[in-house]
């Protein structure tokens, strides 16, 4: 661990505006996922300290997030509905997120939160705002939510609108219109404005009397540290959730941290950051909390504040505490219609359509970003985190398996050789015919590229030689090699020299290992070297 940087102002400042927005988030995503408003706090507390120990980002600060929060909910909704079993079950999760944090970070698997794309996380976020919004409104209104299926919940919401609670909506309506117009100062912390204005109304308008829910007390004495007695089945199911848990976390965390340190030209380590992770987990299932990670809004809060060092994140868990300690009564005394305000207004980002329309204009991903949203909101959010991760993994390989060759030529007089398909100036050299796989060879490809080439390559007219270049296969898995094998054998039954073009020393040592040292002997570092070797 590098030695701790000396606190600045700045970090004192900061530190300071982004615990007043953790307050009324914390206790808002506490209640998403239908825990006691403490158990966010005691999350926030315990990710931001440690984090601020272990971690390398000046701007992150590790606290309940939305996305974690839903997806809790989701995991616990599968349990009895027992609060003392979903408070063990809670610690449980958390812990395990923790663990197998860390664990990837000591094999160092940091690299692998990339194959969560980020269309597919643009699309799980614009589904899950809007599953999470739609969730908030009845507490908006002040009705009780028959159902957590949002289909049948806004129709619901329209019946009941006789029965909506005036003093709720004014409540709720005038916290989001606040903290939405704040949002053009960002150094202003919006929501402990909007806490602080909605405790004030609820004391001077006896909201409570008018039937407005308020938070209630908070009991801010921590439990000793202690592992629930559950089941084996229990931790097995548990087990199960955390893991995906894991990865969602960890991209939306590693995305943030990313974002923000390339924008200010900062190195972090993907592996040492899920680590801090890792830690800040362990650190919050100790404290009886809820997983924490990376928010985008509360570090983008933390930069806008001015952060200067990593101390902005001890001094956010500090402040925090003293916010509670001091002023838990009033918290108690909140506006359920805020808080659902706050989450809002947190989620409001994510429901700009601008990156989903970005896509479409590329013309790349827009189904899959699209699809991801689609099964957060039919599935729910357990069900389509699950589904968006396969989406991820089912494009990149439907991507690489998709056969893509070129036919190349030289280049005027040059060295260079290039698809002879968008370079009409391009001439393929007499009697030889050069094809490029866009794609690394591997299982899923490697067969029906080389049989492409095959065919391509006998229905060229008056050539005696074939050049494959290996430029993008870097290595080749044994189905690769086989199909790599199997093609020499063909090319020379039609007659056909293969000559190898930029085939990489790795490609060459396992072709050594099975036996191919004449098509070894047959490999060049470059195109020109490998037409010229096969030159009469």
């Amino acid at each position: 661990m590098s030695s701790f940087p000396r606190p600045r102002t700045g970090d004192l400042i900061a530190g300071l505006c982004v615990a007043g927005l953790l307050l009324p988030e914390a206790v808002a995503y506490a209640s998403i996922a239908g825990l006691p408003p403490q158990q966010g706090i005691f999350a926030a507390v315990a990710g931001c300290f440690v984090y601020g120990l272990a971690g390398r980002s000046r701007f992150a600060i590790v606290s309940p997030t939305s996305s974690s929060a839903a997806i809790l909910a989701a995991t616990l909704a599968t349990l009895p509905d027992q609060g003392a079993v979903k408070l063990a079950a809670t610690t449980v999760v958390v812990a395990l997120v923790g663990g197998f944090l860390l664990l990837a970070a000591v094999v160092r698997l940091g690299n692998f939160t990339g194959f969560v794309s980020r269309p597919v996380l643009r699309g799980f976020a614009f589904g899950l705002a809007i599953t999470i919004i739609v969730r908030q409104l009845p507490h908006l209104v002040g009705v009780e939510a028959g159902s957590t299926d949002i289909f049948h919940l806004v129709p619901q919401l329209v019946l009941e609108l006789p029965r909506w609670n005036p003093f709720a909506v004014a409540c709720g309506g005038t916290a989001l219109a606040v903290l939405l117009a704040l949002r053009r100062f960002p150094a202003i912390p919006g929501a402990f404005v909007v806490l602080a204005g909605g405790v004030a109304a609820s004391a001077f308008f006896q909201l409570e009397a008018h039937g407005v829910a308020v938070v209630g007390a908070i009991d801010m004495v921590p439990a000793w540290p202690s592992w629930p007695s559950l089941g084996w089945a229990d931790y097995s199911q548990l087990t199960r959730f955390a893991l995906p848990l894991v990865l969602i976390l960890f991209a939306e965390s590693w995305g943030t941290i990313r974002a923000l340190s390339l924008r200010h030209g900062e190195e972090v380590d993907a592996d040492r950051e899920l680590a801090a992770l890792g830690f800040a987990n362990m650190a919050s299932a100790l404290a009886q909390g809820m997983p924490v990670g990376a928010g985008f809004s509360a570090g983008n809060a933390s930069e806008a504040a001015g952060a200067a060092t990593r101390a902005t994140a001890i001094v956010t868990a500090l402040g925090l505490a003293i916010l509670v300690i001091f002023g838990g009564n009033f918290v108690a005394r909140l506006p359920e219609p805020v808080l659902a305000a706050v989450v809002i207004a947190a989620l409001v980002h994510a429901l700009d359509p601008a990156p989903l329309v970005r896509l479409w204009a590329l013309g790349r991903d827009q189904y899959v970003a699209v699809a991801a949203a689609a099964a957060v909101l039919a599935l729910g959010v357990l069900n389509g985190m699950l589904v968006a991760i396969a989406l991820s993994l089912t494009a990149v390989v439907q991507r690489l398996a998709e056969p893509q060759v070129a036919q190349l030529g030289r280049l005027g007089t040059t060295h260079d050789y290039v698809d002879l398909a968008r370079h009409p100036d391009a001439v393929a050299p007499k009697g030889i015919a050069i094809w490029r796989p866009a794609q690394p060879l591997f299982f899923a490809n490697a067969d029906r590229i080389m049989g492409i080439i095959a065919a391509s390559s006998r229905a060229e007219p008056d050539i005696h030689a074939v050049v494959v270049s290996l430029e993008e296969s870097f290595d080749l898995d044994s189905t690769a090699l086989d199909a790599l094998v199997e093609f020499d054998a063909v090319m020379r039954q039609a007659g056909l020299r293969l000559q190898l073009a930029r085939a990489h020393d790795r490609v060459r040592d396992l072709l050594a290992a099975a036996g191919a040292r004449d098509l070894v002997a047959r490999c060049s570092y470059s195109v020109d070297d490998a037409v010229a070797a096969v030159q009469p």
